[in-house]
């Protein structure tokens, strides 16, 4: 008989259910959370599993990855669908959880996710590492200003060069406003070099990397964009349409349609946001500095001014989302007036 398994992550342990081709639970039960325990729990059954289901989430790949290379039919399925499908239980536990996902497997009710690879999830990691850098300092920066307004001193406009020598002019002959000043510079200091540090590595890894050198060819499009992309994306050739970018990323509108009622509303805003304000981003860039002329260009300009240039950022990001992945699948760099592959 087969049997389906359900699988509940946290971070010291995991909850197990087994269930059969009648729903009925065979065995639940707890183990570490490391492959080795859940795989030797499996294998300790003797059963043949058609289906073995996990949340998604960070834990998850790393278990999922491990029962993949011990041979079982691993799935790693959609958080907002798991969400969904428990709302209806009035109590919420790790084993209820898991026995809801062994039915999930059972029944074929979920959407399976895509596992990114090692090197996807280590780029991933230093674009993330450098986005805290980046907000930290900014923090720390606005943090600074406003400790200052409080005593009459506006720091003003300046650059990352001039900030430091600007705010040690502002506190000069005031010990206590130094002594602060000079405590949350050195901070900033540290922040700039480190982040710094990010800025040299990430430009290095985009000369050696051929996807993001493609990505790059295009309008608005840099290092950071071109690298968040190519980790968000990780295996193009994943995607049937290179439209379904769009709802990956949350850039497309929610749908409601009841009996009379049919309303299209904003954009889902689900799924990375990294890569969908990455793409803002580059859009932002197309629109609104001195860029090459392409055909990408002058199609939102003439989106804009029907319904604006918000609207025209968000579609032109979906667009550029639709054609960043064309160019990963056909290997082509971007053609700014062709009316074919690279503008859909």
């Amino acid at each position: 008989m087969e049997h389906y398994a359900g699988i509940d992550v946290s971070l010291e342990s995991v909850s197990i259910c087994v269930v059969d081709t009648k729903g009925k639970i065979a065995r639940e039960d707890k183990a570490l959370c490391e492959p080795e325990a859940v795989v030797g729990w499996l294998k300790a059954t003797g059963w043949r599993f058609d289906r073995i289901g996990l949340e998604a989430g960070p834990l998850s790949q790393w278990l999922y990855v491990g029962l993949r290379e011990a041979g079982f039919a691993a799935e790693l399925i959609e958080t907002r669908h798991v969400r969904k499908a428990f709302e209806a239980m009035p109590v919420k536990t790790d084993r209820n959880d898991a026995r809801g996902i062994a039915q999930l497997m059972r029944l074929g009710w979920f959407r399976p996710v895509h596992c990114k690879s090692l090197a996807a999830q280590e780029l991933r990691a230093i674009l993330t590492a450098r986005k805290l850098l980046q907000n930290k300092l900014h923090d720390v920066e606005m943090s600074l200003r406003g400790v200052l307004r409080g005593f009459g001193l506006k720091v003003g406009k300046t650059t990352p060069k001039t900030f430091g020598r600007r705010v040690r002019e502002l506190v000069e002959g005031q010990p206590m406003l130094t002594a602060v000043a000079e405590a949350l510079l050195k901070v900033r200091d540290v922040l700039q070099a480190e982040f710094m540090g990010f800025e040299r590595r990430l430009r290095t890894i985009a000369r050696g990397d051929a996807r993001a050198r493609l990505l790059m060819t295009t309008p608005g499009v840099g290092v950071v964009t071109a690298l968040t992309f190519a980790a968000a994306i990780d295996d193009p050739q994943r995607f049937g349409s290179a439209r379904a970018v769009g709802p990956l990323f949350g850039l497309t509108p929610k749908k409601y349609q009841s009996g009379e009622k049919d309303v299209t509303g904003r954009i889902s805003k689900k799924g990375d946001v990294s890569a969908r304000t990455a793409l803002y981003e580059a859009a932002n860039v197309i629109l609104t500095r001195p860029v090459k002329g392409s055909a990408l260009k002058r199609w939102a300009l003439e989106l804009a001014k029907r319904a604006g240039p918000k609207k025209a950022k968000v579609a032109l990001a979906r667009k550029l989302a639709v054609v960043l992945l064309r160019m990963l699948k056909d290997h082509t760099t971007f053609v700014a007036y062709r009316g074919g592959a690279h503008f859909a």
